[in-house]
């Protein structure tokens, strides 16, 4: 099991310059997170943290990373590459609060745990489409997927009849060809 200790910053300790953090992620970071979309992967992760005026803070993530994902189409897990590229801003104050894009730490605590923040920053560089190239993909749930598309077409072709009230249309349709 990771610890995810070392994804605490602690804000209060850092200096007025530029604070870089670099981390490298993989399964046990994911099984320690326990999120529902990843459960595997590898992860490059770089954190810019810059004390910027007013006591706020501009935390930069720039992440690289290859997670396992089910394929759409078979099912399978899948190697998906993803770069995320986000930013927060965090400030010190009485209570913690999380609002879109500024995350306030207790002061008293000061220390902002930003193990959440990568994997959301992850899970939102995923593709909505993640499939196997071409000829990867389980062959057995392709094939029952190629009889159960066939049949669907077969039975829509076969038993519906064109309704009548669409005749006219499909009469303006050749003399828009010709």
């Amino acid at each position: 099991m990771c610890s995810l200790e070392s994804l605490k910053i602690d804000l209060k300790g850092l200096s007025d310059d530029v604070t870089t953090f670099t981390y490298r992620l993989s399964d046990s970071y994911f099984e320690a997170i326990d999120a529902p979309e990843v459960r595997r992967g590898d992860a490059d992760v770089s954190l810019t943290v810059r004390k910027v005026a007013g006591g706020y803070f501009e935390l930069r993530f720039h992440i690289d990373a290859e997670v396992t994902v089910a394929c759409d189409r078979c099912l399978d897990d899948m190697r998906q590459p993803v770069v995320a590229d986000g930013q927060l801003t965090a400030r010190l104050g009485d209570e913690y609060s999380d609002d879109e894009d500024l995350v306030t730490v207790p002061e008293d605590d000061g220390v902002l745990d930003v193990a959440w923040y990568i994997y959301e920053f992850i899970a939102l560089g995923i593709p909505i489409k993640h499939v196997h190239a071409d000829g990867q993909c389980n062959v057995a749930m392709m094939e029952a997927l190629s009889e159960h598309s066939a049949g669907m077409a077969d039975d829509a072709e076969g038993s519906q009849a064109v309704d009548p009230r669409w005749s006219g249309l499909e009469k303006l349709k050749t003399i828009i060809k010709d």
